[in-house]
């Protein structure tokens, strides 16, 4: 992974819709990404509205990200999740669980899905993504979810 964010789009004038799915399981680096990912959202589309939606864990963000995906009324969802490293391979299984789910969701029912749902190994490297400010992948998140929402609506209305 880059270790420098993508830049910064353009910020946007135009009314959009994102909302967050946020684990609470790991709740101090999930909320880091969650306030990373907002801040950035309210500066790159300021006349956006922004709201989050809290699960208990990542296993359960996919089912509410369908939900969201069903009522279309998202231009953009980011899922928002962290799972670290056990001595087993459960973090595995579930990280690819949550990720082979979030991108069918995606496609089944075009709306872009952004997979803030992140796996690390310990929390060194939580806490350098999801607290800090260098690469922090909430703010990666938001940057990804305003250019999607652009070329999505670019797209639909051709």
């Amino acid at each position: 992974m880059p270790k420098i964010a993508p830049t910064r789009p353009r910020a946007s004038d135009k009314q959009r819709t994102f909302i967050i799915v946020a684990s609470q399981f790991n709740a101090p680096y999930v909320e880091g990404l969650v306030d990373h990912a907002t801040e950035e959202l309210r500066a790159l589309a300021p006349n956006a509205s922004v709201s989050v939606q809290r699960v208990p864990g990542a296993f359960e963000i996919p089912v509410v990200v369908r939900e969201l995906a069903l009522q279309e009324k998202a231009d953009a969802v980011i899922a928002c999740g962290v799972i670290l490293k056990g001595k087993t391979d459960h973090a595995q299984n579930l990280s690819r669980s949550v990720t082979d789910a979030l991108q069918r969701i995606a496609i089944d029912h075009g709306v872009p899905v952004i997979n803030a749902v992140l796996s690390f190994d310990n929390e060194t490297q939580a806490r350098e993504r999801c607290l800090e400010n260098e690469i922090n992948r909430g703010t990666e998140a938001a940057r990804a979810a305003v250019k999607i929402a652009d070329v999505m609506s670019r797209l639909r209305w051709k």
